[in-house]
């Protein structure tokens, strides 16, 4: 089944790419809200990103790569320590959402902070789910 293999991969990608973009997306609307004055209205791509793209992403991986965990029997010490990985990843997309609804409520204090938390948080999920993956074949049968 190579075409779920690559299903998984494809969609990977484009939820660790959306989860580097957010932070981006979310300070620059912080930006936005705060240099509005009175006309403040919360810039509508953070939460159509976050909706749109990455969260099927994130489904599509997870839900593909259980499909290959259940199709080919895999088990090991890696895929244990690459599924923390991808709990770190799925930690920050939810705290990416949560900053989203604060943004939209107009609260502003502390979200540079927690977006550059949860980036910090995505990044060792990510850096987490590749170097798993990648030293599997290599001595973690």
């Amino acid at each position: 089944m190579p075409w779920l293999k690559l299903l998984h991969i494809a969609a990977l990608v484009t939820w660790c790419g959306a989860l580097l973009y957010l932070p981006a997306l979310l300070l620059h609307a912080l930006q936005l809200r705060k240099d509005a004055g009175f006309a403040q209205g919360t810039p509508p791509i953070p939460r159509f990103f976050y909706n749109s793209i990455a969260t099927p992403a994130a489904l599509v991986a997870i839900a593909s790569g259980t499909l290959l965990f259940l199709l080919h029997g895999l088990l090991g010490g890696w895929l244990i320590l690459k599924l923390g990985a991808v709990v770190l990843m799925v930690a920050a997309h939810g705290c990416f959402g949560w900053l989203i609804l604060r943004l939209e409520m107009g609260i502003f204090k502390g979200v540079k902070v927690a977006s550059l938390c949860a980036l910090i948080l995505a990044l060792t999920g990510i850096l987490g789910v590749l170097g798993f993956v990648l030293s599997k074949p290599l001595a973690w049968s």
